[in-house]
């Protein structure tokens, strides 16, 4: 082996150990598998998400809230571009077409009122092409109505229920919310009708004027406009906000049913099934991220521009989501035929 001695000469001890240490590094890096070395570099650029409602709703506002902690606990910012339309699936099908499989490029949804839609009519991608990874919050669907309504408890609407059909204001026909009231009155005899008034704004108000005799909703705009409404029923094994939704009961324990809890405000961090398959490093990474999120204090402070109750604040993983998922899909294909106006 030929060295130029002058370039040699010229290399002091420092020099050599620097040399040295990088070929030892180089070495031990070529033993680690491709995906954990490549991992170590995840994420060096943006997140997109993609969010298939319109901006400045509820979904918006607890995403803000969300990824303005949890950039600090993955080192990058996130970016939402929004896809309102079709009850969200136009935001499903715009990801499951545009998205990358790389795990920079997540959807955010609510899993029980876009579930549903496939209930009604499947998408034009296979279901198990998409999965759920990640779910943030649980908000109980309810029967609610106005602080003016004659109506002032859940037995008032089903008697009034049992003698004419009363109109109920949502804001979309396939909601867990319109099954919670579909349910009941499939149990009690009761006739309902749902009409919906595309969101919770829409929603509140026609309930507010009288234009429909009650509303089925998420809790949480509700409860946050107390002085306006009242809660009369949820529709979930436990309610989490007695103190602020005047102690409403739970369909299960008023009338002795066995309902899934139904969930409407489920939203959730979402990615195409082969992204998981092939970064299942990075799935981890997202994961483990965003669960220090909600230890976080500053997130709390955060949390409360959304005016929903922080006791809705959860993490739950992929298995929850889907047994979630199966629930509502299940109940869904119960109630087919109401979802659509029939």
């Amino acid at each position: 082996m030929n060295f130029d001695h002058k370039f040699y000469a010229k290399l002091n001890r420092r020099d050599v150990l620097k040399t040295s240490l990088a070929l030892a590094g180089a070495a031990v890096a070529s033993k680690i598998p491709f995906s954990n070395a490549f991992a170590a570099d995840y994420p060096d650029r943006n997140i997109q998400v993609y969010v298939p409602t319109r901006e400045g709703g509820g979904a918006d506002r607890l995403l803000r809230a969300i990824t303005g902690i949890w950039k600090n606990h993955i080192g990058t910012n996130f970016e939402a571009a929004f896809y309102p339309g079709a009850s969200g699936r136009v935001g499903y099908e715009k990801f499951m077409g545009l998205a990358q499989e790389d795990m920079y490029e997540l959807l955010f949804g609510n899993m029980g009122a876009e579930v549903l839609n496939w209930v009604l009519k499947p998408p034009t991608y296979d279901l198990d092409t998409f999965k759920y990874i990640a779910q943030v919050d649980s908000d109980p669907g309810i029967i609610y109505v106005s602080r003016k309504s004659k109506f002032q408890t859940i037995d008032d609407i089903v008697a009034e229920g049992k003698k004419r059909r009363l109109n109920f204001g949502v804001s979309r026909l396939a909601h867990p919310a319109t099954l919670g009231a579909l349910a009941l009155g499939k149990h009690t005899g009761a006739e309902f009708n749902p009409i919906p008034f595309s969101g919770g704004k829409n929603n509140r108000a026609a309930v507010a004027t009288g234009e429909v005799d009650f509303g089925a909703q998420p809790s949480g705009t509700i409860v946050s406009r107390g002085k306006n409404f009242k809660v009369l029923v949820m529709f979930t094994h436990k309610n989490p906000i007695p103190d602020i939704s005047d102690n409403a009961p739970t369909m299960n324990d008023h009338f002795n049913t066995n309902l899934p809890s139904l969930i409407a405000g489920a939203r959730a961090f979402g990615v195409k099934t082969a992204t998981i398959e092939k970064h299942p490093d990075r799935l981890e990474k997202l994961q483990t991220t965003l669960q220090k999120v909600f230890t976080d204090p500053e997130f709390k402070e955060a949390y409360k521009k959304t005016k929903a109750p922080w006791e809705f604040v959860e993490y739950q993983g992929m298995e929850a989501c889907a047994e979630y998922a199966k629930n509502i899909t299940e109940i869904g294909e119960e109630f087919k035929e109401l979802l659509v106006g029939k």
